[in-house]
């Protein structure tokens, strides 16, 4: 008995077979398309993301070793400069003359330096702060500050940016002798090492005695002037407490009023002269490098950041360190996006005036709080523009600064392809609904295949494969998502390489600082390095009368001429197995015998010496210059070791070091002198005249012989 409606027909006749067959495989094939669909979203949505912040950590990282690099350089570079004859000369003289000047003074001078102050620095300085300050308040008052600013300053006749230029004022005075003398030489030492400007202060006065770029900071005091409570006048007080040759006082960036209200950072060395700090070398550090290293030199969308990344610095207080994207790209929008989240009118307006976001806009959002607390992580936060972000934050070691540096890119850029994928998905489910069965298997399996590639594509990448790419088969969404993937793995694999080349090249870098076996410990975790050798043979060689021989000499050729020849002496020694250990200005020393030993140590250091005193000839008659050398040996036990933090050098100490250099000293001009223990092994091998006993400082007199050659 069948069941029949109203009509008399049984309800089974209302669903045929085929309609049956055809909703079961429309569901089926629905249920298989949406869950293929979701589970391929997923995917590709984690992995992309995986991807988007493996790439902003990998940019962050980057960013970061290269400023906390250009930090590391620059200590050393000032470290080296604060320890140098010339450095330690000219402040002691600096200082004489100065305590000079102060003991006169010149009428008219006064009238004529308030006048400048009037016209040109008054003003820069009313449009940074919003109102007109004093005069009396950053004019010098007192004989030194007066004279000196107004021959360096008011008369000088070149621009202000090019004041540094004018060695010598003409004013006869001791001052402007010893300038003549002295800033050629500091200027070029500014130029090489590319710092924005480079003073000497006087730890007793506060006084900046010596500048480079003569701004109006130039012979004030640091104590008692204007800028008693400025970041260099920090720098300068903690450094002249500090009669540590090593140690280096770096004060985070500030408005700085003698360079227009930018940010400036200072960085200070010590210069110790017998155990006595009498001045401070200050490293004058504009942020414009900083910023350009940040910004990737404003080629955001070249480094992989699209049209909404960036990285950008934060220090205490949450003020960054360097300017958002958006302000070098659209003002207003900047601005108004300012507006937008709430920052105050302020902070805007210390933005226009000051004409940099640095060290005025403070973005406080998790990224900064948690790399401010020295904690390196990623995730999905919400930006200080207020859009959601995807971004990699961390923490960066530079001694005495406490700086974030935060890689971001919003999220709607970041998961576009996604969401196109899921777009595109959706669609496909649709029409899947509508297809006959075979129509839908065929689908089905097209869209399966090419996510089952991209899903394994994605997990070799996801452990580590970067050479997992996927076929392109198709050219529609999903093809262009598998090109997508593709092309974001050979970018990351080009990078990949990059790092490993800058991997490389720290390596040759360490290698030519310390011997090959030193460095090797030093990879392997040792964190002191000290060795006794009993028998080693060292060098050392200076040339004769270099100071006053190039006195007359550029800069440039004075470099390019030493240089050249330590170039030659460096091949010479590293064909007959001799480690140079250092040179100091015109000084070479070198030793043979060690880290590895060698037997024939004493010969091989002759031959080395020989070769360059003929070396040194031939490079003065290719120079047209009269250059003789002075070499002194000795052979003995040496203690050798490792020291330093930033700045890794190689040293060696000992009697035998000391007696070494003493023969240099007391060696007659294109001449090698040599003491009993080389005499005594090398006798029958080379002809050797005595020089009888010499009087040795510390040790009396000691025998010398001198090699004929």
């Amino acid at each position: 008995m069948s069941f029949a409606d109203v009509n008399g027909k049984p309800r089974s006749a209302r669903w045929g077979l085929a309609a049956k067959l055809f909703t079961t495989l429309v569901l089926l094939g629905a249920v298989g398309v949406i869950i293929t669909a979701v589970l391929g979203y997923i995917r590709a949505r984690d992995a992309l993301e995986k991807s988007v912040f493996d790439q902003l950590t990998t940019a962050r990282q980057t960013k970061a070793r290269q400023i906390e690099t250009y930090f590391r350089t620059i200590r050393a570079e000032l470290h080296l400069l604060a320890t140098s004859k010339m450095v330690v000369e000219s402040t002691r003289e600096f200082r004489a003359a100065v305590a000079e000047l102060d003991r006169g003074a010149q009428p008219g001078l006064q009238q004529k330096l308030n006048d400048w102050y009037a016209a040109n620095f008054i003003p820069q300085m009313a449009k940074v702060l919003g109102k007109q300050p004093a005069l009396t308040d950053y004019a010098p008052a007192t004989p030194s500050p007066i004279y000196l600013q107004y021959h360096y300053i008011v008369a000088n006749p070149n621009p202000g940016a090019r004041r540094k230029l004018l060695d010598d004022a003409g004013d006869g005075s001791y001052y402007s002798k010893l300038h003549a003398l002295y800033h050629p030489m500091m200027r070029a030492a500014a130029d090489t090492v590319g710092f924005f400007d480079f003073m000497v202060a006087d730890p007793k006065t506060g006084r900046l005695i010596y500048s480079v770029q003569k701004e109006a900071d130039f012979a004030t005091s640091l104590q008692f002037g204007p800028y008693r409570a400025s970041n260099v006048a920090a720098a300068v007080a903690r450094c002249s407490e500090n009669a540590d040759p090593s140690a280096i006082c770096l004060e985070d960036f500030a408005p700085y009023a003698p360079s227009g209200g930018a940010p400036i950072a200072f960085m200070g060395a010590p210069i110790i002269d017998k155990g006595v700090v009498i001045g401070v070398l200050i490293a004058q550090l504009s942020n414009e490098e900083i910023d350009d290293v940040v910004t990737g030199d404003r080629h955001w969308r070249q480094e992989g950041f699209g049209a909404t990344g960036e990285a950008y610095l934060v220090g205490p207080g949450y003020l960054v360190r360097s300017a958002p994207r958006a302000f070098y790209e659209n003002r207003d929008v900047y601005f108004a996006e300012l507006k937008s989240v709430g920052t105050s009118d302020e902070e805007i307006a210390a933005i226009q005036r000051y004409g940099t976001p640095v060290l005025h806009q403070r973005i406080e959002t998790e990224a900064t709080r948690a790399g401010l607390a020295g904690v390196e992580g990623t995730g999905e936060i919400i930006g200080y523009r207020g859009a959601p972000t995807l971004a990699s934050w961390g923490p960066l070691d530079i001694p005495d600064v406490h700086w974030a540096l935060v890689a971001k890119i919003d999220t709607a850029e970041a998961f576009a392809p996604v969401y196109q994928l899921r777009r595109n998905l959706m669609a496909v489910g649709g029409l899947a609904l509508l297809v006959v069965i075979g129509t839908s298997a065929w689908l089905s399996r097209a869209l399966l295949g090419p996510l089952r590639e991209l899903t394994a594509g994605v997990k070799r990448f996801a452990a580590g494969d970067y050479s997992a790419n996927v076929p392109v088969r198709t050219s529609d969404e999903i093809g262009q998502l598998c090109a997508a993937f593709n092309d974001m793995v050979d970018e990351l694999h080009q990078k990949n390489i990059v790092i490993e080349s800058k991997n490389r090249e720290n390596e040759e870098l360490l290698l030519n600082v310390l011997p090959a076996p030193i460095a090797n410990r030093l990879r392997g975790g040792e964190v002191s390095i000290a060795d006794g050798f009993a028998e080693v043979t060292v060098a050392f060689a200076d040339i004769v009368g270099f100071t006053a021989l190039t006195s007359d000499m550029p800069p440039h050729d004075v470099v390019t001429l030493l240089n050249g020849l330590f170039t030659r002496f460096d091949a010479a020694a590293n064909e007959l197995g001799i480690e140079k250990i250092k040179t100091v200005g015109d000084a070479y020393m070198a030793v043979c015998g060690l880290p590895m030993p060698t037997a024939d140590h004493t010969e091989r250091m002759l031959r080395m010496a020989i070769r360059m005193v003929h070396i040194t000839r031939e490079h003065a008659m290719e120079h047209n210059t009269p250059l003789r050398i002075r070499v002194g040996i000795n052979s003995g036990p040496v203690v050798a070791g490792v020291i330093g933090k930033s700045k890794y050098i190689y040293d060696l100490w000992g009697d035998t070091v000391n007696l070494a250099s003493r023969m240099e000293a007391g060696g007659i001009p294109d001449s090698i002198q040599v003491t009993r223990a080389v005499y005594e092994r090398l006798k029958d091998r080379f002809i050797f005249e005595p020089r009888g006993a010499i009087e040795v400082k510390g040790k009396g007199k000691i025998e010398a012989w001198v090699l004929r050659l």
